[in-house]
């Protein structure tokens, strides 16, 4: 039940984020169609698909933890944080780019000086809150993943009990989920331009 309050939590932190992005998106929609337009859709794309990944394996490692599998618990928590590293490093590679485009508001933004430059670069200002904040989460879920591996090796769980390897895979889903609305939200907003 606790994870489901923290989950709860955490669902309003981003939700608040989120709305100032949609009032602002509502209020420049040429400009987030811009800015939209800096970011790379085919490496964010990449992103999604490693993260979907990773739900895939966190579930199988669930699953063969309810089948009191330890060794194949540790294989798939080994691929969810291997994919999970992955995705970060993607990000970091995005984050690279950016600054070398001079797309980072505030000490380094002139990549962009066309129409509605200050608008584009308040959507790169959320763009970077929210990858930000989901990065480090991913890096808390990894951290937490570790945790939960160095247990399995113990034989701390059984077919019987696997509740904190279940639990860990709620906040991993979470964690995948948010990027689910960020990728739209940050990198899809205007294709057809």
């Amino acid at each position: 039940m606790g994870m489901w309050v923290f989950l709860l939590t955490e669902v309003l932190f981003f939700g608040a984020v989120l709305c100032g992005y949609v009032i602002y998106r509502a209020t420049y929609p040429d400009a987030w169609a811009i800015g939209s337009r800096l970011n790379n859709a085919q490496l964010g794309a990449g992103m999604t698909l490693v993260l979907l990944l990773s739900s895939l394996m966190m579930a199988l490692a669930v699953r063969s933890a309810q089948l009191g599998s330890r060794r194949s618990v540790e294989m798939y928590l080994i691929a969810t944080m291997f994919l999970g590293a992955t995705f970060l490093f993607m990000k970091a590679y995005e984050y690279h780019a950016h600054w070398v485009d001079r797309l980072i508001p505030g000490i380094n933004f002139s990549g962009y000086q066309g129409a509605h430059a200050s608008q584009v670069e308040l959507f790169i200002c959320f763009y970077f809150i929210l990858t930000a904040i989901h990065a480090l989460h991913m890096m808390i879920g990894i951290g937490v993943l570790t945790v939960i591996f160095l247990m399995v090796r113990r034989g701390r769980f059984s077919a019987q009990y696997y509740t904190p390897v279940e639990i860990s895979g709620l906040y991993w889903h979470f964690v995948d989920i948010v990027w689910i609305f960020l990728f739209p939200l940050l990198y899809l907003v205007d294709l057809h331009k």
